[in-house]
């Protein structure tokens, strides 16, 4: 399974996310949350990273020009549009996209199922509290394109494999407070993803 360490606020903790094996980093630009990170910010830290990393940016309430600019200026590789919207905000986006599933019953997690998605639970938050999708709702369902989050610790994610996941998405369980990473936590969650993957 691919490895994202989402709600990622400076370069020390980017960098140490990569150099644990995470395979992307997720950059939260809705300013409500407590891991909002400013794009000048954002362009610095993707301007340090080594090659072959997804830069992800994720999205809430916005425009797709707003999308757009952003992800050109910080030189990101693709945009997790987490908020309900129609066919015609992904058409006027310019750059890779991922849809997002809030779960809420089982029957959602089959939306989108011939694209590559993210399903999270839902909260009006918008994530980042750790709320888990039941894992019930997963059998008998292709997870061959889905990115799980929400809830995932070091923990359940050995449980979660099970389900074939093309990837997992984690932040609030890697954290020592709401913007910066815990790094014993963030090694311990990719070694654990890792292990479950052999």
């Amino acid at each position: 399974m691919r490895v994202k360490i989402c709600g990622i606020t400076n370069i020390e903790d980017a960098l140490d996310a990569v150099y644990a094996g995470a395979d992307a980093l997720g950059f939260v630009f809705y300013e409500k949350s407590p891991r909002y990170v400013h794009p000048d910010v954002v362009k610095e830290i993707v301007e340090k990273l080594p090659p072959f990393v997804e830069r992800v940016g994720l999205f809430v309430n916005c425009e797709p020009n707003e999308v757009n600019d952003i992800m050109n200026f910080c030189n990101l590789s693709l945009a997790q549009i987490h908020f309900e919207v129609d066919d015609g905000f992904y058409e006027a986006l310019n750059c890779k996209y991922i849809k997002v599933v809030r779960a809420t019953s089982k029957e959602d997690i089959r939306r989108y199922r011939d694209d590559y998605r993210l399903v999270d639970a839902f909260v009006e938050s918008y994530g980042g509290e750790g709320k888990r999708v039941n894992p019930s709702w997963f059998d008998g369902v292709d997870c061959s394109k889905i990115v799980l989050a929400g809830g995932l610790n070091e923990q359940n994610v050995l449980q979660m494999s099970k389900f074939g996941f093309y990837g997992v998405d984690v932040s609030s369980s890697v954290e020592k407070t709401k913007g910066k990473k815990d790094k014993m936590k963030v090694h311990n969650f990719i070694k654990g993803v890792l292990s479950g993957s052999i």
